[in-house]
Protein backbone atom coordinates (compact mmCIF):
# COMPACT_ATOMS: atom_id res chain seq x y z
CA UNK A 1 0.00 0.00 0.00
CA UNK A 2 1.48 3.27 -1.11
CA UNK A 3 2.18 6.40 1.50
CA UNK A 4 -1.19 7.97 0.08
CA UNK A 5 -3.55 5.02 0.07
CA UNK A 6 -2.26 4.56 3.84
CA UNK A 7 -2.40 8.23 4.56
CA UNK A 8 -6.29 8.08 2.87
CA UNK A 9 -7.37 5.30 4.95
CA UNK A 10 -6.03 6.05 8.30
CA UNK A 11 -7.51 9.67 7.95
CA UNK A 12 -10.86 8.32 6.62
CA UNK A 13 -10.91 5.83 9.58
CA UNK A 14 -10.39 8.62 12.15
CA UNK A 15 -12.16 11.38 11.13
CA UNK A 16 -16.17 11.47 9.96
CA UNK A 17 -15.98 14.31 7.68
CA UNK A 18 -14.50 15.31 4.77
CA UNK A 19 -14.42 18.17 2.20
CA UNK A 20 -16.01 17.97 -1.68
CA UNK A 21 -14.84 20.21 -4.64
CA UNK A 22 -18.03 20.49 -5.75
CA UNK A 23 -19.88 23.88 -6.68
CA UNK A 24 -18.09 25.45 -3.40
CA UNK A 25 -15.79 23.43 -1.07
CA UNK A 26 -19.00 21.11 0.83
CA UNK A 27 -18.35 19.32 4.02
CA UNK A 28 -19.76 15.86 4.24
CA UNK A 29 -20.12 12.69 6.64
CA UNK A 30 -19.45 9.88 5.81
CA UNK A 31 -17.92 6.01 6.51
CA UNK A 32 -15.03 4.51 5.34
CA UNK A 33 -15.92 1.00 3.76
CA UNK A 34 -13.97 -1.82 1.77
CA UNK A 35 -11.59 0.13 0.91
CA UNK A 36 -13.53 2.91 -0.37
CA UNK A 37 -15.18 6.54 1.37
CA UNK A 38 -18.89 6.15 1.03
CA UNK A 39 -21.66 9.13 1.27
CA UNK A 40 -25.25 9.45 1.19
CA UNK A 41 -27.17 12.36 0.04
CA UNK A 42 -30.74 13.86 -0.91
CA UNK A 43 -33.93 12.30 0.84
CA UNK A 44 -33.27 14.66 3.81
CA UNK A 45 -29.72 13.67 4.28
CA UNK A 46 -26.56 16.15 3.62
CA UNK A 47 -27.29 18.27 -0.19
CA UNK A 48 -24.39 17.54 -2.05
CA UNK A 49 -25.40 18.90 -5.18
CA UNK A 50 -24.43 17.60 -8.97
CA UNK A 51 -21.86 14.33 -7.11
CA UNK A 52 -23.57 12.13 -8.22
CA UNK A 53 -23.49 13.03 -11.61
CA UNK A 54 -19.86 13.80 -11.69
CA UNK A 55 -17.07 10.82 -12.76
CA UNK A 56 -14.53 12.23 -10.01
CA UNK A 57 -14.53 14.65 -7.65
CA UNK A 58 -11.67 16.39 -5.33
CA UNK A 59 -11.26 15.28 -1.37
CA UNK A 60 -9.46 16.58 1.41
CA UNK A 61 -9.44 14.71 4.75
CA UNK A 62 -8.26 16.81 7.51
CA UNK A 63 -6.71 16.06 10.75
CA UNK A 64 -9.59 15.09 14.15
CA UNK A 65 -7.47 16.25 16.43
CA UNK A 66 -6.67 20.17 14.86
CA UNK A 67 -8.17 20.48 11.71
CA UNK A 68 -5.25 20.59 9.50
CA UNK A 69 -5.19 19.03 6.09
CA UNK A 70 -3.91 15.41 6.20
CA UNK A 71 -4.17 14.27 2.36
CA UNK A 72 -6.25 15.92 -0.69
CA UNK A 73 -6.96 13.45 -3.47
CA UNK A 74 -9.19 12.76 -6.72
CA UNK A 75 -11.60 9.97 -6.27
CA UNK A 76 -13.55 8.34 -8.32
CA UNK A 77 -17.31 8.94 -7.94
CA UNK A 78 -20.00 5.73 -7.94
CA UNK A 79 -23.66 5.37 -7.41
CA UNK A 80 -24.32 2.28 -5.11
CA UNK A 81 -27.26 -0.05 -5.97
CA UNK A 82 -28.00 -0.23 -1.90
CA UNK A 83 -30.26 -3.24 -2.47
CA UNK A 84 -27.15 -5.20 -3.65
CA UNK A 85 -24.69 -3.93 -1.17
CA UNK A 86 -26.33 -3.55 2.18
CA UNK A 87 -22.93 -3.88 3.75
CA UNK A 88 -22.08 -0.65 2.72
CA UNK A 89 -25.70 1.14 4.03
CA UNK A 90 -24.66 -0.32 6.84
CA UNK A 91 -21.67 0.99 7.47
CA UNK A 92 -23.15 4.95 6.37
CA UNK A 93 -26.23 3.94 8.85
CA UNK A 94 -24.00 3.05 11.89
CA UNK A 95 -22.19 6.40 11.25
CA UNK A 96 -25.39 8.37 10.91
CA UNK A 97 -25.82 10.57 13.96
CA UNK A 98 -29.09 11.47 15.24
CA UNK A 99 -31.05 10.06 12.33
CA UNK A 100 -34.69 10.86 13.32
CA UNK A 101 -35.84 7.38 11.92
CA UNK A 102 -32.77 5.04 12.77
CA UNK A 103 -34.75 2.38 12.78
CA UNK A 104 -35.63 2.74 9.25
CA UNK A 105 -32.74 4.51 7.92
CA UNK A 106 -31.90 2.21 5.13
CA UNK A 107 -35.37 2.22 3.78
CA UNK A 108 -35.66 5.85 3.64
CA UNK A 109 -32.93 6.36 2.57
CA UNK A 110 -33.14 3.34 -0.86
CA UNK A 111 -36.61 5.39 -1.07
CA UNK A 112 -35.07 8.95 -1.35
CA UNK A 113 -31.32 9.05 -1.02
CA UNK A 114 -28.19 8.10 -3.31
CA UNK A 115 -25.07 5.92 -1.51
CA UNK A 116 -22.06 6.93 -3.55
CA UNK A 117 -18.91 5.01 -2.98
CA UNK A 118 -15.54 7.37 -3.57
CA UNK A 119 -12.78 5.58 -4.58
CA UNK A 120 -9.10 7.30 -4.10
CA UNK A 121 -7.40 7.33 -7.44
CA UNK A 122 -3.65 7.06 -7.63
CA UNK A 123 -1.81 9.95 -8.62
Amino acid sequence: MSDTRAAIEEGAKKSGVLWLGLDRPRLAWHAWHDGAIHIVTGGGEQDLPGLAGLDRVRVTLRSKDNGARLVEFDAAVQVVDQRAEPEAVAALAKERLNARDGAHLADRWARDSTVLRLTPLES
